[in-house]
């Protein structure tokens, strides 16, 4: 019998990331956009696909597209850096800063992709714990920087929790990792939900701010995550090391075009935004009225804890109704809590009806 070659030892115990997928009516456990993009930036894709050259190589600089979203920052394009959603940016920035030798510095419970691709590309993960509200603990920086991680990562508005990192932690951050050079990476997947973006850091050329590296994706407030388009906006030479380990042509055509058209319709995502924001608020409004603790969100999402029922009771009487959120109960941390998307109003008033019923 043929032996059969043998994973890598430190990937044996590894488990992939995933959200559990059900046929349910209302879906509030991804933190998608409820709404889809402008129907005329849909037909205007489908129209330019004819026009793409399918026998020929894609731009590999992703020119147009970087251009764009350096006009729509106010940042120069050298700057940007492209990839295949946001997951393969950070993929990418620890192939590049990160590997054997090295360590990230994780504040949790954030997201948890950041400590997998971590472990994936050999990087020593280095977490520590938030506080009772989800704050960074001042022993907890400490606990962090002593180890001079070559990369220390935020999540702002930070997921699952769902608020965002003040302007003061991320100088903090910046001004004590200056003296072995390490990166601070904030991922903004939600960022435009946020009252404040790292992104400005950048542009005002705050001290430290050539090692900061700010992460977007397309898959939420622009209605793309069936899209897979994400972006950085960091120093040139943080974004040439990304065009190092970056595959040859890993872009494709299709890809850059859409993108670009998308940054055309900068009011309509950000009317969506503003739906989703009030939405937030009434179902945070109606929550309070519930036996749940809720915490701030800055995100797309609500964070609680039903009280005086399990949070595995409370998700699976919310299946039976046909209502999907996610179950965070046995993550670190997040002992019985729930996470709830926003949706579209139809849908939040079928989560907040189920709710009633269960409680």
């Amino acid at each position: 019998m043929d032996s059969w070659p043998n994973l890598r030892p430190d990937l044996a115990a590894l488990e992939g990331y995933h959200s559990p997928q059900v046929e349910v009516d209302v879906r509030l456990n991804t933190n998608e956009s409820p709404y889809p993009p402008p129907a005329e930036w849909l037909e205007r894709v489908a129209r330019a696909t004819l026009d793409i050259g399918f026998h020929r190589y894609p731009d590999r600089s992703a020119t147009t597209l970087r251009d764009a979203l350096a006009h729509h920052h106010g940042v120069s394009a050298g700057e940007i850096f492209c990839a295949n959603g946001s997951n393969e940016v950070l993929q990418l920035l620890f192939l590049a800063f990160g590997g054997p030798g090295r360590s990230v510095g994780l504040f949790e419970p954030t997201y948890t992709l950041h400590a997998h691709i971590a472990r994936l590309t050999g990087t020593n993960v280095v977490p520590a714990q938030r506080d009772g509200t989800f704050a960074i603990p001042e022993e907890a920086k400490a606990k962090v920087l002593e180890r001079q991680p070559a990369l220390v990562f935020l999540c702002s508005p930070n997921n699952p929790t769902g608020a965002a990192e003040s302007r003061q932690t991320v100088e903090g951050l910046l001004a004590a990792t200056a003296s072995w050079g390490g990166l601070v990476v904030v991922d903004e997947a939600y960022g435009q939900f946020a009252p404040w973006s790292a992104i400005d850091l950048r542009r005002e050329d705050v001290p430290g701010s050539e090692r900061l590296v700010v992460v977007r994706t397309f898959s939420k407030t622009w209605s793309m995550a069936g899209l897979r388009l994400g972006y950085l906006v960091a120093d040139p030479r943080v974004v040439a090391a990304m065009d190092l380990v970056a595959l040859p042509y890993h872009l494709d055509a299709w890809k850059q075009q859409a993108g670009t058209m998308a940054l055309e319709y900068v009011d309509d995502m950000n009317q969506a935004v503003e739906r989703i924001r009030s939405e937030r608020q009434r179902v945070v409004e109606a929550l309070g009225g519930l036996k749940v603790t809720q915490w701030p969100t800055d995100a797309n999402f609500v964070l609680f804890a039903p009280e005086g029922v399990s949070a595995d009771t409370v998700w699976e009487k919310l299946l039976l109704r046909s209502v999907l959120v996610r179950n965070c109960s046995s993550w670190p941390g997040l002992e019985g809590c729930l996470r709830v998307t926003i949706g579209r109003p139809d849908e939040n008033d079928r989560f907040l009806e189920a709710m009633k019923e269960i409680l």
